[in-house]
């Protein structure tokens, strides 16, 4: 978007000088218009009463003896010849022709005074034009001030944030006004700003916290690997140690990872899944890490287009964290249907307070057991990124026992 930025200022005093002069421009008109016709008036006025008189029987002589005064002058041209009545020749005249039977009169008005009245009220307008430019714009100088000063101070508010003056708001007085809108969006738009920063530092500290652990662990492990003895027993147990911190280092950089693509607008792959299918294939992934656990997949073929790898992530997550929840003798149920599919299990649940916050980052509801099984707080995040991404919503639903999240997808008609 490109906004085009044009001085008030500036736009204000021409528009204000475009009115002046259009405002003189149409009285000069108006008053040529009027005096044109009166003029026109007096005219047709001297036509008739000559008419009339030659109706009466008064001869072209004494018609234009008593047409004729100051202002009117009338001639006639009888077709003998004869021509009574004198014609102007000094000043500003308007002339109209009018034949009576064979004669043919002409009647004269004198339009100098007029010239003269307008001439006068030109320079009156020209003069009252002038003062009233001056008056204006000493008065646009003070209310154009006024009227741009919430504009000044959101721009002197804007600079004070570039330069790390955070806090500042504009609280406008009224909300109802195009200022006091644009006024109360700046500051929802900080309010935004200043929250998204709270958060992003926030989360950059935890994650920096998440990572020391793993990171210290795998520092410790490794300086004690390379100070123990060749021969020594406990080589082993320190190296696997190592393995397993730098895999939890590992699975933690990769859930970031994943994080900072779905925030960047990651491309997914479009493909055609089946999610029974999906279902299925995480209901044998399952039984092959933990062969006693009950977990079993209902429902009916149903196809969605989406990103089945990341599809299989989220279903994955939610087993993972339902498995963990309800323990070795636990109970899962992954049910499809037609609006995408439901992941259920007889645990512990998650209270109602907490069925919103779970998928914020790094937000565990049982730490201490979360670090032992090496969960980073990510996977419900990363996993209703990955839905929405698709277009879905992935919600935990309420139950009177367990947990029970709900993954709600676009199916494609069969």
């Amino acid at each position: 978007m490109n906004l085009r930025t044009v001085s008030l200022r500036r736009r204000v005093a021409v528009s204000v000088l475009l009115v002046l002069v259009a405002l003189v421009i149409a009285v000069d008109r108006t008053f040529q218009g009027q005096s044109n016709r009166d003029v026109d008036l007096v005219l047709r006025d001297a036509e008739n009463r000559a008419g009339a008189l030659l109706l009466k029987g008064v001869p072209p002589r004494d018609v234009v003896r008593q047409l004729s005064k100051r202002n009117i002058h009338v001639t006639v041209e009888l077709p003998n010849g004869n021509r009574f009545g004198d014609v102007p020749e000094e000043g500003q005249f308007a002339r109209k022709n009018r034949n009576f039977g064979a004669a043919k009169f002409t009647f004269y008005a004198d339009t100098e005074a007029i010239s003269q009245a307008q001439v006068r009220l030109r320079k009156l307008l020209i003069m009252l034009g002038l003062g009233a430019i001056v008056v204006t714009g000493v008065l646009m100088i003070w209310v154009v001030r006024r009227a741009l000063a919430p504009l000044d101070a959101m721009t002197s508010l804007a600079q004070a944030i570039a330069a790390g003056h955070r806090g500042g708001r504009l609280n406008p007085s009224r909300t109802d006004t195009e200022l006091g809108r644009a006024a109360a969006a700046f500051d929802g738009m900080l309010d935004s700003l200043e929250g998204s920063e709270q958060r992003t530092r926030r989360f950059v500290a935890d994650a920096a916290h998440e990572l020391r652990t793993p990171i210290t662990g795998v520092q410790a492990v490794a300086e004690a690997l390379v100070q123990a003895p060749v021969d020594s027993p406990d080589r082993d147990q320190m190296s696997f140690l190592l393995v397993r911190e730098a895999r939890r280092a590992g699975r933690l950089v990769d859930d970031l990872l994943a994080l900072a693509q779905l925030d960047a607008g990651y491309e997914m792959q479009r493909e055609a899944v089946d999610l029974l299918g999906l279902a299925e294939a995480e209901v044998a992934r399952t039984r092959y890490v933990a062969p006693d656990f009950d977990i079993a997949a209902e429902g009916f073929p149903v196809t969605v287009i989406g990103d089945g790898q990341r599809l299989a992530q989220v279903l994955a997550n939610l087993v993972d964290n339902a498995r963990q929840a309800t323990g070795p003798q636990g109970t899962v149920r992954i049910r499809v249907d037609q609006t995408g599919f439901t992941v259920s299990d007889n645990g512990p649940g998650v209270p109602e307070s907490e069925r919103e916050r779970i998928f914020d980052r790094l937000v565990r509801l049982d730490d201490a057991r979360d670090r032992r099984s090496g969960g980073s707080g990510l996977g419900l995040a990363i996993a209703r990124g990955v839905v929405r991404a698709h277009g879905g919503e992935l919600t935990c639903e309420p139950s009177e026992s367990g947990a029970v999240f709900r993954v709600v997808l676009a199916v494609t008609p069969a």
